[in-house]
């Protein structure tokens, strides 16, 4: 049992009882057992079900494949969003965050949502929206979910055809856009605190910009192609090797003429344990996918230019049958106006014959 002084009371209400908040609420989250939620198989009257089971996914931010920039502003801003609870509180606003992951298939959304999972110690709430029947099935849903947790709709732009976002009857009977929109950033967001949402997309383009704008997701990140710094990160991760290799130098100049991602590099890497073997492996393939990027890159090229000729042809082929057409008309005007010419000379000789009998 501790006890202090009277004239110490300030100090252990200010300082000392705040520390140990602190520390015991730093200790609970250590040791805290994370989850990844779904949808269950059966609806228990008129509600979804979620159930879970333990998140065990390894991937960490010293894990991943990414550019180190872009890696720091990545949890530069989740630290910020964590600390403000009291900030956002002040300017008005539920305390949430949104992420938009964008790239092609295989560049690490997946892993990176795992990553900051573990580093927030927050639960994952993975939403399956082809499952959903109406808003009214996403509110009762999204109300299940815990505070410190990361809502997930992977493939957004694929997953469902959201209807318009224009009011129609009886719209709460299916799933719109419009219902999807008001929980991220209308009156039910405010249900719940410190809650991140993150939305995967392989094409940006396809999807609304209303679901894109600041307050609904407040961060896009596009993650792209294996760079050199990423594919060391992947080597260190699969081989073991924390400096340089022989056919770096190498791997370097055929990963910036070419498009793989940190998937297939990963794949590639896996193919045998002795390192130099499995170095040499990858390096053979990037060389193999140099070469097919290079064949489609000239097909491409070919078929433009006969695209072009094929173009030029059909105008050749046009023109002269214009030429020909316009030719006909004029030939034929020419005949009209030759006979309207000889009539009027005759009327006009007519004319002047009867005068000279009149005369």
């Amino acid at each position: 049992m501790l006890r202090f002084k009277k004239n110490n009371g300030d100090l252990v209400m200010n300082s000392y009882l705040p520390f140990v908040l602190k520390s015991a609420e730093m200790i609970e989250n250590e040791m805290r057992v994370l989850k990844i939620h779904t949808l269950g198989n059966v609806r228990s009257g008129f509600k979804f079900k979620w159930e879970s089971i333990k998140l065990e996914h390894p991937s960490t931010f010293e894990t991943l494949a990414l550019d180190p920039e872009l890696k720091t502003m990545i949890i530069d801003d989740i630290n910020r969003f964590i600390r403000r609870k009291e900030f956002y509180k002040k300017v008005g606003r539920p305390w949430k965050r949104g992420y938009l992951l964008y790239g092609p298939p295989g560049t690490g959304k997946s892993s990176l949502v795992a990553a900051m999972a573990n580093y927030l110690k927050f639960d994952i709430y993975d939403l399956q929206l082809e499952n959903i029947k109406s808003d009214s099935d996403l509110r009762r849903l999204l109300l299940d979910i815990g505070n410190r947790s990361i809502l997930v709709i992977e493939d957004i732009d694929c997953t469902v055809n959201l209807p318009d976002r224009g009011h129609k009857r009886g719209q709460d009977k299916q799933l719109t856009l419009s219902g999807l929109l008001n929980f991220v950033d209308g009156l039910w967001s405010s249900c719940g605190d410190e809650r991140i949402i993150v939305l995967t997309t392989n094409h940006k383009h396809r999807l609304d910009p209303a679901l894109l704008r600041p307050g609904r997701m407040d961060l896009h990140i596009h993650l792209s192609y294996c760079g050199m710094h990423a594919f060391t990160v992947l080597a260190a991760n699969y081989l073991g090797i924390k400096g340089e290799h022989r056919l770096f130098g190498e791997i370097e100049v055929l990963l910036g003429a070419t498009q793989v991602t940190p998937a297939q590099v990963a794949e590639e890497l896996m193919k045998d344990e002795d390192v130099d073997v499995a170095v040499e492996g990858f390096l053979s393939f990037l060389k193999q996918r140099k070469m097919e990027e290079d064949k489609l890159e000239k097909d491409e090229a070919l078929k433009k230019v006969e695209d072009k000729e094929s173009r030029e042809l059909k105008i050749e082929h046009t023109y002269p049958k214009k030429d020909e057409a316009l030719k006909k008309a004029e030939v034929k005007e020419s005949r009209e106006l030759k006979m309207e010419h000889k009539y009027l000379k005759d009327e006009a000789s007519k004319k002047a014959e009867v005068k000279e009998s009149q005369e």
